[in-house]
């Protein structure tokens, strides 16, 4: 047991595509777990979308963005889970399993012979974790949900309207993502629960409960306005320069004042319509007016100077390309290498808190099917059968 891998003999089964369930998986493997991840004969879904990197074997098992980022650290097998014997051995690593996370529709795993209540009669100990759109329950349960959906459906999408009024998809992940933090979260509670009950559970998590806990107070204000909420802090935002754009925050009125004084627009913070946040969510549009044509008149860097002078929080809006070249990025590792060797470098963030430089790559589709085999106690010669047959591959 260390501070660094808390986790080290802990046996994980991961059958999640995706992200949510992945990435959950990929977190208990960060802190020293033992990941398997089942896949179907044609790879995790994940593996289709997007540009490919390194091989891809048959049935696909190569790489995109998306499957190098959320399963770093795991080993693969692949099942073909139509087939009777694929299903026995499924259910027989799942029996030895600490954790397992599936990401199935709900009622998929039980038709599996995979599903909680008949795993728990035989392994007590064992923290089931259902990552789903809706839940295990309620009337929309089996619907299928994508990060897309569950920002739609959150509200996500309703706050995150461009100055067109059109409510917009965030480019990140941001549904999937944070409920992979959500599950890992509820994994490691019920882990130490674990450790002085003696028993394990079964934890629902939803795409819906995780993309609404994700906007925490703006449902709160919602309700307390009565409807939409006016801006918070207005004019904080995102505004062009004459070479890109930048972000200014603004979290007090003396923040407001000392902007106007670093834009040199004094005059703006003593004009009654601009006096108080409240004031200026009434005037937002003429306030905007009179900014984005000033800021248009100068570099980013010289704007950035003289807020960062006037201890404005702002910056540059950045495109990965500028992150992955910052100094303070490259100074704290910020960024680490996410393919295997002599695959061309692709990067990832590394994980808050931890380092996780010595975590392997993710593996390729199958790349550990004879090990994990091997370990369930099966004969060379009746891996290659199953091989040969396509229950496993």
């Amino acid at each position: 047991m260390s501070h660094a891998f808390p986790y080290r003999g802990l046996r994980v089964l991961d059958l999640g595509q995706g992200i949510a369930s992945p990435y959950c998986a990929m977190l208990l493997a960060l802190y020293g777990a033992d990941v398997i991840k089942v896949e179907p004969p044609e790879g995790d879904w994940s593996r289709g979308l997007g540009d490919k990197v390194g091989p891809d074997g048959a049935g696909g098992g190569g790489h995109t963005a998306m499957s190098l980022a959320y399963n770093r650290g795991k080993r693969a097998l692949r099942l073909d889970l139509r087939q009777a014997e694929a299903k026995a051995v499924l259910r027989g690593l799942a029996l030895k399993a600490d954790v397992l996370v599936e990401g199935f529709r709900p009622g998929v795993a039980a038709r599996l012979g995979v599903g909680y209540d008949s795993l728990a009669a035989e392994n007590p100990k064992l923290i089931y974790l259902s990552v789903s759109g809706f839940g295990q329950s309620g009337p929309h349960s089996q619907r299928p949900v994508t990060d897309t959906a569950a920002q739609a459906f959150s509200g996500f999408m309703d706050i995150n309207r461009g100055p067109d009024e059109v409510p917009h998809r965030s480019g990140a992940l941001a549904s999937d993502v944070p409920t992979g933090l959500y599950a890992y979260a509820a994994i490691a509670t019920a882990l130490f629960a674990r450790q002085q009950t003696g028993t394990g559970r079964h934890i629902d998590i939803s795409l819906m409960s995780g993309s609404a806990a994700l906007l925490g107070h703006k449902l709160t204000e919602y309700e307390i306005a009565g409807g939409t909420p006016k801006p918070l802090n207005v004019p904080a935002g995102t505004f062009e320069a004459a070479d890109g754009w930048i972000a200014i925050a603004l979290v007090n009125e003396g923040h407001y004042r000392r902007m106007c004084t670093a834009l040199g627009r004094p005059d703006l913070a003593e004009d009654p319509r601009y006096t108080s946040f409240v004031t200026r969510a009434a005037h937002e549009a003429e306030l905007l007016a009179e900014l984005r044509p000033l800021i248009r008149t100068r570099p980013r860097a010289e704007w950035i100077g003289e807020l960062r002078a006037a201890d404005i929080i702002c910056d540059v809006v950045n495109n990965f390309g500028d992150w992955l070249a910052d100094e303070h990025v490259r100074a704290v590792g910020a960024a680490i290498p996410a393919g295997p060797p002599g695959l061309h470098v692709q990067r990832t963030p590394g994980a808050p808190a931890h380092s996780d430089d010595a975590l392997a790559p993710a593996p390729l589709a199958g790349e550990h099917t004879r090990a994990v085999l091997a370990e369930c106690g099966l004969a060379d010669a009746e891996i290659e059968r199953l091989i040969a047959q396509g229950v496993a591959s």
